[in-house]
């Protein structure tokens, strides 16, 4: 056995151990900075400052567009990505700030997120 070494070990408890420290008033304890917690949804930045991440709003770049053929299918988990259909052929691009594991995917007027792991890039 061990000694009186562990909180709440009966053999070292006295009888001034047992009652509580005296009540400090909260005005004399000092305050604690609090820091704001922001909700965050895995794959999109965190863009407070500048609103959510729509890519329906998101112009494409006037460079650096490339030609995707689809992989496998893939079914949007919300309205911000792209449904995929295996062997169709898209426009991808990426934005500056975007996680990488993820390109904004257009096929005529539809557009959304895609991920690249879905993808073979062609040009």
């Amino acid at each position: 056995r061990f000694s009186g070494t562990f909180v709440g070990n009966a053999e070292s408890a006295s009888p001034a151990a047992a009652t509580s420290p005296p009540a400090v008033a909260a005005a004399t304890l000092p305050a604690v900075p609090t820091i704001p917690v922001v909700p965050t949804i895995v794959g999109v930045p965190n863009t407070v400052a500048e609103g959510v991440l729509n890519p329906n709003e998101v112009k494409p770049p006037a460079s650096g567009t490339r030609k995707a053929r689809v992989l496998y299918d893939y079914e949007a988990a919300d309205s911000t990505e792209l449904a995929l259909l295996a062997d169709e052929m898209i426009t991808v691009y990426s934005l500056p700030g975007m996680d990488p594991d993820w390109l904004i995917g257009e096929r005529g007027n539809q557009k959304g997120k895609v991920p690249v792991t879905y993808l073979e890039l062609l040009s």
